[in-house]
């Protein structure tokens, strides 16, 4: 892919939301592995929960957007990318769900959204961000995108509607009830530390691997 095309310019500041700031070219793919990989491995993470779900999920996203780059209108570049990561993980996760259903029978259907954590994995071995990893696996995909994409992507509602093609009502309820369920989780895993309330992102998570040529 050639890699001679001059990098995307912004019309906004740093304040500028994501619909704001809008590329006014496309870039190269050497511009878009050195300035979006660690973004896109960020958010992979929060929506996987773990390093190699997190790590396979970020090399597709990077080879559809090298497969997709051609079909490129310069706009909202960093809203294209979430667009991709999320529908990206909701398919894998639907995907798994399925698999994981049939391959079950009835009987233990009722099991899986009743899965605790392993015995051996004691809160007082657990840093508060890890509680809020583990149960952000427990909610189901779509919350579990809106919440991210909220809470620690920090867009707005809108913009996650627009990325998630849904209506804004439709957001607002995931994200309540997603928050809802964080809050409850949080609160049976620390019984003795009163009421763990779910307060926003946790740390920052860095991109283990760079993300080389795609072909």
């Amino acid at each position: 892919m050639a890699t001679s095309r001059r990098a995307p310019r912004k019309t906004k500041d740093r304040g500028a939301t994501m619909s704001e700031v809008v590329d006014t070219e496309v870039p190269t793919w050497d511009e878009i592995v050195e300035r979006h990989s660690d973004r896109v491995y960020r958010l992979a993470y929060r929506l996987t929960g773990n390093r190699p779900d997190a790590e396979d999920l970020t090399q597709e996203v990077f080879v559809r957007v090298f497969r997709s780059l051609s079909t490129y209108t310069p706009g909202t570049f960093e809203g294209w990318l979430h667009r991709i990561t999320t529908n990206l993980f909701l398919d894998q996760a639907r995907r798994k769900q399925r698999i994981r259903f049939d391959a079950l029978s009835d009987e233990r259907v009722d099991r899986l959204t009743s899965a605790s954590p392993a015995p051996d994995t004691a809160y007082a071995d657990r840093t508060f961000d890890d509680d809020v990893e583990q149960a952000l696996a427990t909610l189901p995909p779509d919350f579990r995108v809106a919440v991210v994409l909220c809470d620690v992507e920090g867009l707005t509602y809108e913009e996650i509607a627009s990325i998630l093609g849904a209506k804004l009502g439709t957001v607002r309820s995931r994200i309540h009830r997603g928050r809802a369920m964080l809050r409850k989780a949080l609160a049976h895993r620390a019984p003795a530390a009163g009421r763990a309330r779910y307060s926003g992102p946790a740390a920052p998570v860095t991109a283990p691997v760079a993300i080389g040529d795609v072909s």
